[in-house]
């Protein structure tokens, strides 16, 4: 039996000498128990979290209503393969989700584990209905570690390095971001260059885009490239795919992110949020490229488990009842006004962006962008840990803090988070660090 231990250091050596290298820790810290936006360590202290698991746990950490699901589905049955035998949790979830996504069209909808298999399930669908088979991506996107996901995430470290070669018939593009000098028009025109010179668009099975870059530095997309994106997917009879993993289940704003802009896409894969803490994601898109292939061709031993699903269900449940899509762009409005009050006092605050409570701050030299300040990111994330704050930084250059409350945070606890980060700025510019 092995004794109890309550000390972070000690955890910490037993992981390093059983769990491999490969799998990070942002945080020196074991949790001993969660609650809404707190995170208490197995030594006791109490962490403000702005990380909510990356984004999973949008209605905090033990909703007592996804709590409850979870606990009354457990004695009744936790597993029979969906595929085996059949549950209803499963199919109303299915329903809700169809009546959620955007779009008038008739839609279906599947379930898989992680975010990784769904964008992997994704592809096979959009390859199998077009009968084509090159996707377009974009620099900087990260859509999952396994290699057809990793093939169309747009960053080498430190997800790539080694893993090489990757499936073929990936291209990748530029996407827009203005603080970074790139506009919707050269976005655009990248895609254009590839179907001149790399690729035809009679080979192109379907664009995949995040609606704000998630691991790319939380850049939403502007409405107008979305908008353009849908008419060059139309022109070329390509399928536009929307990879919600981490923008959908109201962090932006709004159920999906994809309604900011208007623009519906064909297929849109989710995960994180869904499941508040339970493993779960989905693909959902218009009926005729869902029911494309026989049965067989998609599923998985634990895909859409009864668990998850009844933790899913709730999950909508709160977000419906306690407004969360509202309560996501109050958040947001916060977070931004504090940050912009920020930047007029550290010019190191190069850029304040973000759509609902998705929000992030990118550092430069100066407010020089052509030198992004990593080391600024990174010194706000260690020293708001030892002040009690949990933090993750984000972006090709690792040089964006990313803020990813549960959107069920009281606003004192909020604002005490808040308080953290300027006071660590105020401090670190003193110092001349930042």
């Amino acid at each position: 039996m092995t004794k109890p231990v309550s000390c972070n250091a000690e955890l910490m050596a037993r992981r390093h000498a059983s769990i491999a290298r490969g799998i990070g820790n942002a945080h020196p810290v074991f949790a001993a128990k969660a609650l809404n936006s707190e995170i208490w360590d197995v030594e006791g202290k109490r962490y403000i979290d702005f990380c909510a698991g990356i984004a999973v746990v949008n209605t905090g950490h033990c909703h007592p209503r996804v709590v409850e699901a979870v606990v009354a589905q457990a004695p009744l049955f936790t597993h029979t393969c969906f595929q085996v035998v059949a549950y209803e949790s499963y199919v109303a979830l299915a329903e809700r989700i169809c009546r959620l996504a955007p779009g008038p069209h008739p839609k279906k909808a599947f379930f898989m584990s992680t975010g990784a298999e769904a964008v992997e399930n994704a592809i096979k669908l959009a390859r199998a209905y077009t009968g084509r088979s090159a996707i377009i991506a974009f620099n900087g996107a990260f859509h999952g570690r396994t290699m057809y996901s990793l093939a169309l995430t747009g960053k080498v470290e430190p997800y790539k390095t080694g893993f090489g070669p990757f499936p073929g018939e990936i291209y990748h593009a530029a996407y827009p971001s203005a603080v970074h000098g790139i506009s919707v028009d050269d976005a655009i025109a990248s895609i254009e260059k590839l179907l001149k010179n790399d690729v035809e668009a009679a080979r192109v099975a379907a664009v995949f885009v995040e609606p704000v870059q998630g691991e790319g530095g939380y850049i939403p997309a502007p409405p107008e490239f979305l908008r353009r994106l849908r008419a060059l997917c139309d022109q070329h009879g390509m399928l536009l795919v929307a990879d919600e993993i981490q923008t959908g289940v109201a962090r932006t704003g709004k159920m999906f992110a994809m309604e900011h802009s208007g623009v519906v896409p064909d297929l849109i894969t989710m995960a994180k949020g869904l499941g508040g803490g339970m493993p779960i994601s989905a693909v959902v898109g218009r009926a005729d490229v869902m029911d494309h292939r026989a049965p067989g061709a998609f599923g998985s031993t634990y895909a859409g488990s009864p668990l998850a699903c009844a933790a899913a269900l709730a999950v909508l449940d709160v977000v419906e009842q306690e407004q969360l899509c509202a309560r996501s762009a109050e958040i947001g409005e916060r977070l931004r006004s504090t940050f912009h009050d920020l930047a007029k006092k550290h010019a190191c605050i190069g850029d304040v962006r973000g759509l609902g409570a998705m929000t992030a701050v990118e550092f430069f030299h100066g407010g020089d962008a052509s030198r992004p300040a990593p080391e600024i990111a990174n010194a706000l994330k260690a020293e708001a840990l030892k002040r009690g704050l949990l933090l993750l930084t984000c972006g090709n250059n690792g040089n964006v803090l990313r803020v990813m409350t549960p959107l069920t945070i009281p606003f004192d606890v909020l604002e005490e988070g808040l308080a953290i980060i300027g006071s660590v700025i105020d401090d670190l510019a003193a110092q001349g660090k930042a």
